[in-house]
C-alpha cells in the first residue's frame, strides 16, 4: 500500500474563515475527511498534517524520507518565501505535488513565484478544494513512474 503525506501550511487551519471568494467555504477538517474517504477507495495510506510553523513543515518532510512514497504539499504563504522548504523537498526522492486552492497567477504578483515548483513533479492550482482529491488521484501514478525509473 502506498503511503502519502499531505502537508498543509500556515492559516489553512482557519480555511473556513478566510475569503470565501478565493478559498470557498470548506474547512480543513472537511477536506481531510474527504481525502481519507478517497484514500480508502484507492487503497493508499494517508497521513494529513497542518502546521503554521516553517520548521515543522521541514521536519515533516525530512521525517518522510524512506517512510512515505509521496508528498502533497499546500505550503500556503511559505510557497513564495521558503528556500528551506524547497531544500527539504529536494532531498525527498518520492513523488511530490505542490497544491494551491486558488489560482496563484490570478492573485497578487508576489504569489506568482513559487520556491517549490522546481523540486516537485506537478503543480495543481486553482481547482479549489477539489485540488486535494485531484492530487490524491494523481500521486499513485507519479509514484509508479518514479519507482520504475
Amino acid at each position: 500500500m502506498k503511503k502519502i503525506l499531505i502537508i498543509n501550511g500556515p492559516n489553512l487551519n482557519l480555511l473556513h474563515l478566510r475569503n470565501s471568494k478565493i478559498y470557498g467555504n470548506s474547512s480543513l477538517q472537511k477536506i481531510e475527511h474527504q481525502c481519507q474517504l478517497l484514500a480508502s477507495e484507492i487503497d493508499v495510506e494517508l497521513t494529513f498534517e497542518q502546521t503554521n510553523n516553517e520548521g515543522e513543515i521541514i521536519d515533516l518532510i525530512q521525517n518522510a524520507v524512506d517512510v512515505f512514497d509521496g508528498i502533497i504539499i499546500n505550503a500556503g504563504g511559505y510557497t513564495h518565501t521558503s528556500v528551506a522548504i524547497h531544500d527539504a523537498l529536494e532531498i525527498f526522492n518520492g513523488a511530490k505535488i505542490e497544491l494551491h486552492i486558488s489560482n496563484i497567477f490570478k492573485r497578487e504578483d508576489f504569489r506568482h513565484h513559487s520556491f517549490l515548483s522546481s523540486v516537485v513533479d506537478a503543480v495543481i492550482s486553482g481547482l479549489g478544494v477539489a485540488g486535494y482529491q485531484m492530487a490524491l488521484l494523481a500521486i499513485p501514478k507519479l509514484i509508479e513512474s518514479k519507482q520504475s525509473q
